[in-house]
């Protein structure tokens, strides 16, 4: 599988692009001006792109440029996005769901957005286009400033005739959920929300104890 593990920007020639399955930028300081450019890396120049990873903190402007690039070209093979302590934001979360609800990512089955700096009115935007991919597996949120209304986006009850969401992995350490939200979720997974949830990341959140525990027996079977 061709891979880029880049050091610095630029760094990878047009032809090793074109070839590429797996991108990644960690920990290279990348700024919004790299963001952007990133963004328009799109269909043409990228058509193998399977995995794109970010990982450094970055100016949430390009954020959302980025993302609405990305939407401009699709990137039909696509299956693994990752920004790890990049600044995404509400406004980049927003940008995203506006592109995912474009058609771009088709393929997407596995979302990282960690330490991103998505608060409720984020999660709020990004939730409804998120419950449209019964191709998403796995969905890592931990390290987030949202709380109970965004968590009761995120599960909330799908439009009549949608199909079933394919979740099997949801992480939801380190935010500011409640035990108000782990109510609401234990509510949720008690009816028949997210029917293929295995694995269930609760650490670390404002949540007591109890009220972890009480998610988890609501759904047997279910590990954290």
């Amino acid at each position: 599988m061709a891979r880029l593990r880049c050091v610095k920007w630029g760094a990878p020639s047009c032809k090793a692009l074109r070839e590429a399955k797996e991108i990644g930028w960690f920990r290279t300081g990348l700024s919004a001006t790299d963001l952007v450019t990133l963004g328009k890396l799109r269909t043409p120049v990228l058509p193998a792109l399977e995995t794109l990873c970010l990982e450094k903190w970055s100016a949430s402007a390009g954020v959302g440029q980025l993302v609405e690039g990305l939407g401009v070209g699709a990137q039909p093979a696509v299956t693994y996005l990752q920004l790890d302590s990049v600044c995404v934001g509400d406004a980049g979360a927003s940008a995203l769901a506006a592109t995912l609800d474009r058609g771009a990512l088709p393929q997407l089955k596995h979302l990282f957005l960690r330490n991103a700096t998505i608060g409720d009115a984020g999660l709020v935007a990004l939730a409804p286009a998120l419950r449209r991919r019964p191709a998403l597996k796995q969905l890592y949120l931990g390290e987030n400033p949202f709380g109970d209304e965004g968590l009761a986006a995120l599960v909330a009850p799908p439009p009549a005739g949608a199909p079933p969401q394919q979740v099997y992995t949801l992480g939801l350490s380190d935010t500011q959920i409640t035990d108000d939200g782990c109510a609401y979720l234990a509510s949720r997974l008690r009816s028949g929300a997210l029917p293929a949830l295995q694995f269930l990341h609760l650490y670390r959140t404002l949540a007591s104890r109890a009220a972890r525990d009480a998610v988890y027996k609501a759904r047997p079977g279910l590990d954290g």
